[in-house]
């Protein structure tokens, strides 16, 4: 037989589907996704992890807890305490009590916050973990495979929308370095037709320009360009 699922799971999830193809900026889709996730797990503490790709380490990047004890907690490395277990394995985590757990890193932490069971779940884009999405409740909480469900589900969306974000950076990045490249050359054809340089010597002319005056080498293609343009 297969197991309900609440009305108001299905609200968030459509309410996190919603903002993702919003114009929100990541970070406020980032902790609307936890706030939501806290909301319907009734969860006294939610918490959205990156993993960083160069020290190993899982930083948190969004929460709805404002605790500063919560926050300032060590990050812990791939493999380590339970999120780094779940970001290591890719498999979700359950501990009925984390003050007790031997697998948790920060059981001080968790005493003076009123933490106490855990659910971790990991989000993955493309089979790739990009971090762990975390859910505490302040009782001993069996969570059911609805809710494990529920959050694995919320975090492939915050999965997606983190790498919508990273694709549109990298295709703006990539645009603009195709716009430089072209006023680079328009620059260095009008030193060349002009000047009577080569084109090597043409674009080491705007290179070293650009080094002289601290500016962008596109900045100085403009400057050429509209000067022949008649508007210096």
């Amino acid at each position: 037989m297969e197991e309900f699922i609440p009305a108001k799971h299905l609200e968030a999830l459509e309410e996190i589907s919603k903002a993702i193809t919003s114009e929100l900026y990541l970070e406020d889709i980032l902790k609307l996704i936890v706030m939501l996730t806290a909301e319907v797990m009734n969860s006294n503490t939610c918490s959205l992890m990156l993993l960083d790709e160069k020290t190993k380490e899982l930083r948190i990047r969004a929460t709805q807890s404002i605790s500063e004890e919560y926050l300032s907690k060590p990050p812990p490395r791939l493999g380590e305490g339970i999120a780094g277990l779940v970001a290591k394995y890719g498999k979700p985590i359950t501990s009925l009590d984390v003050r007790m757990d031997p697998r948790y890193l920060n059981k001080e932490v968790a005493r003076k916050e009123g933490l106490c069971s855990l659910l971790s779940v990991p989000m993955m884009v493309k089979g790739r973990i990009i971090g762990v999405l975390n859910c505490y409740t302040s009782q001993p909480h069996e969570f059911t495979e609805g809710e494990i469900r529920l959050l694995t589900a919320v975090a492939c969306q915050a999965a997606i929308a983190i790498e919508n974000t990273e694709l549109m950076v990298r295709t703006r990045i990539i645009q603009e370095e195709l716009e430089t490249r072209k006023l680079v050359e328009r620059a260095k054809d009008i030193l060349m037709r002009d000047r009577g340089l080569s084109g090597e010597e043409a674009y080491r002319r705007i290179q070293r320009k650009s080094m002289d005056t601290r500016k962008s080498m596109r900045e100085i293609a403009e400057a050429i360009i509209l000067a022949d343009l008649g508007y210096d």
